[in-house]
């Protein structure tokens, strides 16, 4: 049975207010980003021995040898993705344990997640049951490849490390789009990667913000 999507205690409403608050303090001025982390109950994306960890501003164990971001890089990420705008259709390559998809549900029109570890999907799924966001749809796929049928995004959110940017998910960015990534290997820093607006142009722009520190992307599937 799902747990209570509202929390007691360590995994209620204020918590989580807590948390967008420290958000804020850290600089993430996004309105749009906060609100949809305040209104998705983190403590449903873990397993129960955590659930009074929820909302620390740390990244936790989820099984498979991943994890669940922790909540300021997840705000980062988005804020930066989002840039101000509305998004239609997005991609995340990394579900995990399906946080983050929830959050991207909640600021995006139509949103595609990909993981390519089976059971770790399965349990996405079972996480995300009880929130009934009908524009999220979960796919079971090599992270590396997209998800060619249903591009172009308005945005990409890659949740894994790779040492460079997958040509594939250039591709599927919309003219004008916008991707951010962790790239590196042992050393990692966030890139945003715009696509030109123009039709005609294949130009893409690179920005380099924070370091961080991601479990790596890899190919396949399991």
């Amino acid at each position: 049975m799902m747990a209570d999507a509202r929390g007691i205690g360590m995994t209620s409403q204020r918590t989580r207010d807590r948390m967008v608050a420290r958000l804020r303090e850290r600089g993430i001025t996004d309105e749009v980003v906060l609100a949809a982390m305040a209104a998705v109950p983190r403590h449903l994306f873990i397993d129960e021995a955590l659930a009074s960890r929820a909302y620390e501003d740390a990244a936790l164990p989820i099984g498979y040898e991943q994890t669940i971001s922790q909540p300021y890089t997840v705000a980062r990420m988005l804020e930066a993705v989002r840039a101000g705008r509305e998004l239609g259709r997005v991609l995340e390559v990394g579900t995990g344990c399906g946080y983050q998809a929830a959050v991207l549900a909640r600021i995006a029109r139509e949103v595609y997640s990909v993981e390519r570890i089976a059971p770790l999907l399965e349990k996405a799924r079972a996480n995300l049951r009880g929130l009934r966001l009908s524009n999220l749809r979960l796919a079971h796929g090599d992270g590396y490849k997209g998800l060619p049928e249903a591009a172009p995004f308005d945005a990409i959110v890659v949740a894994a490390a790779t040492p460079q940017v997958p040509p594939a998910l250039k591709e599927q960015l919309a003219h004008g789009g916008r991707m951010v990534l962790p790239l590196g290997a042992e050393s990692q820093q966030l890139l945003v990667v715009e696509r030109a607006a123009s039709e005609g142009a294949a130009e893409f722009n690179e920005v380099r913000l924070d370091p961080v520190r991601f479990v790596p992307l890899r190919m396949g599937k399991s």
